[in-house]
């Protein structure tokens, strides 16, 4: 029998859709994360900021260190969601929450658009983890970041928003229910305000944003164009005080929109 699974996370995605309040996630990458006295202190600061969610992945992970990663994040702050963002099958750990079910409808190597998810169904029908749907999106202004090179694709142009609907729109029509639009890890320029906005507004569903987020104006301009939640990650290993400085500004930005 298949494991019963939640749908809260989903919720919360949808809310924050719904409402307009923005929130984040800390994307948390297991070879990157140094000392065990650096980590603990790095959750134990996400946890104080308040922040919404926890995204474990990275390019070049194994099962082990996924698991560790978790259960370590759990011991601080069980009650914030540990999301798996994975880059192949064998990142999936029962420990976690949610996995978001990647299909990368940006890209046409049929692995990632099918062929991993048929390796993993299996698997994850045997777990308890919430299963998201998700259409990732990769675009960046010609740069090879991590997530083409391992992936073997190119990038949807940052200046191509009408390129960027279509697909949005054709990932909706096959069911997707959450988008994520990633500009690379470390990248230069993250996705740019023009793109955000054209798939908010065909998908109308959540809209997830990462990628060359390494200021507080940068993570404004997502949120201005649409998206419910910013993922940092690259740049909180090079600056860690850009975590609280973006929570901080999140906090009065939502104020100001008069949501609860």
């Amino acid at each position: 029998m298949p494991a019963e699974k939640s749908d809260q996370i989903f919720k919360a995605f949808k809310q924050l859709h719904q409402s307009g309040k923005k929130a984040l996630a800390l994307l948390i990458d297991p070879e990157k994360i140094g000392t065990e006295s650096q980590f603990k202190r790095l959750i134990k600061q996400a946890y104080q900021d308040e922040v919404d969610f926890f995204f474990i992945g990275g390019s070049l992970l194994t099962e082990k260190n996924v698991d560790k990663t978790v259960m370590r994040i759990k011991e601080v702050c069980a009650d914030i969601p540990v999301v798996l963002f994975p880059g192949n099958v064998i990142q999936i750990s029962p420990l976690a929450d949610g996995i978001l079910f990647l299909s990368l409808i940006s890209g046409r190597n049929p692995e990632l658009l099918i062929g991993q998810h048929v390796t993993a169904a299996p698997l994850l029908a045997n777990t308890k983890l919430e299963v998201l749907p998700t259409g990732y999106m990769l675009v960046n202004d010609g740069q090879i970041s991590s997530a083409s090179y391992i992936s073997q694709t190119i990038p949807i142009p940052n200046n191509k928003p009408s390129l960027a609907k279509a697909t949005a729109l054709a990932g909706k029509f096959l069911g997707l229910q959450t988008f994520f639009l990633d500009a690379g890890s470390g990248a230069s320029t993250p996705v740019s305000k023009e793109i955000i906005k054209n798939v908010k507004q065909a998908t109308q569903f959540p809209l997830i944003v990462g990628g060359g987020i390494n200021s507080v104006e940068k993570a404004r301009n997502a949120w201005d164009a649409g998206a419910d939640i910013v993922v940092l990650g690259n740049g909180v290993e090079k600056n860690p005080d850009l975590l609280t400085e973006v929570l901080d500004f999140m906090k009065v930005y939502n104020l100001s929109l008069n949501v609860n």
